[in-house]
């Protein structure tokens, strides 16, 4: 085990630091794990010392007190944030506070940053997506109304999602109106001023969907945006409940919007920067700061490659509060690791859906809701 583990602080800023300098997919599976688990058992402990809840649910659910591995970490169920309190600083060091949306009688999930955790988070988004989208700030057409970045100090997970990435957009031209309508007159000056440049389009997808795509499609217009990416995540429930699967909605959003490429990634409230981006092959990746288990929804014993489960998510990001082990209410499968046909190294894997019966997670599901 490495020095990080036993508490050092100035260590695990220094290894930390040191996952900043390799690409977020180049490392084989082994020689990541070998970087990051240290960093996690740091966390773990760190966390177990600064945050109550947390070493409850450590010191009683779990047998080993030192994890050699991914899959031996503790975990926290996610739908916690929404009924506690967990934070592991300070009131007075809290930077910001984000806030996901609950659903009827629920409280919406709350999640706590400093300063720190929030440029880490920060910081890593910017690392992964770069690698998509490429360093040159595109005109960026956001698919939402302005008015949810009103309240800066408490973010909707949506405002704070629409904030992370405006960073790789400039000219930032929103699509809706507060009344969440098209905005026709800024969509069609974006196209006019843009036509045959490269574009960003942003927005969760449910948003692309209900209050872009549907319009479109009723109006009978089609944006011409030839050289634009989509880039989109969240919301999948309710397309679900639609009977819209990934392939159609892609196909539909490239029709109506005229985007040359579509990019789906996965992320959360409680893990924001440590997104999962979708690559050519249609798979999700984990970066080299962040990793994914399956369990088994019965048991919670990790599932081997290729069998449905419970998504775990890993990041070393979270310092203010215990999010850097996750067990979420998200079904996936594990397809492998090292060997996805685009050549990312490391795990890859799919989302399947919704746990059955699990509560319906506030996404941007509603106009309230966030990543």
């Amino acid at each position: 085990m490495s020095e990080t583990a036993s508490g050092n602080r100035e260590l695990f800023d220094r290894d930390l630091e040191a996952l900043w300098s390799a690409d977020p997919y180049v490392l084989s599976q082994a020689d990541k794990q070998a970087l990051i688990m240290p960093l996690l058992s740091w966390l773990d402990r760190h966390h177990r010392s600064a945050c109550p809840e947390y070493e409850r649910v450590a010191r009683l659910g779990f047998d080993s007190p030192v994890a050699s591995r991914l899959e031996d970490l503790p975990y926290l169920a996610v739908r916690l944030f929404k009924l506690l309190s967990l934070k592991s600083v300070d009131d007075s060091e809290i930077f910001k506070t984000l806030q996901s949306s609950g659903t009827t009688g629920q409280s919406p999930a709350r999640v706590f940053l400093d300063r720190r955790t929030s440029q880490l988070q920060s910081r890593g988004l910017v690392k992964i997506l770069q690698g998509s989208l490429g360093k040159a700030r595109l005109p960026m057409l956001i698919v939402d109304s302005p008015a949810v970045l009103r309240d800066r100090k408490l973010y909707t997970a949506r405002g704070a999602g629409i904030q992370g990435l405006s960073f790789f957009g400039r000219d930032h031209t929103y699509a809706l109106d507060e009344a969440m309508q098209p905005n026709w007159e800024a969509i069609e000056g974006f196209m006019d001023k843009y036509a045959g440049q490269p574009v960003l389009v942003f927005g969760f997808t449910y948003m692309v969907w209900l209050h872009l795509i549907l319009p479109l499609e009723a109006e009978g217009r089609v944006l011409k945006l030839d050289q634009g990416t989509l880039l989109h995540s969240g919301g999948w429930k309710k397309l679900e409940d639609q009977k819209v699967g990934h392939d159609e909605f892609m196909q539909r959003a490239q029709h109506s919007l005229g985007v040359q490429r579509v990019t789906n990634f996965y992320g959360m409230a409680e893990q924001v920067g440590s997104v999962f981006v979708e690559c050519e092959r249609g798979h999700l990746h984990a970066p080299v700061f962040a990793d994914v288990v399956v369990r088994n929804p019965s048991d919670l014993t990790p599932s081997p490659v290729g069998e449905a489960g419970l998504l775990q998510v890993l990041s070393v990001l979270p310092l203010s509060y215990p999010g850097h082990s996750l067990l979420t209410e998200d079904l996936g499968t594990l397809l492998g690791e090292d060997d996805c046909a685009c050549g990312r190294k490391g795990r890859y894997f799919q989302i399947l859906g919704r746990m059955p019966r699990a509560e319906v997670r506030g996404c941007s599901d509603t106009h309230q809701g966030g990543l």
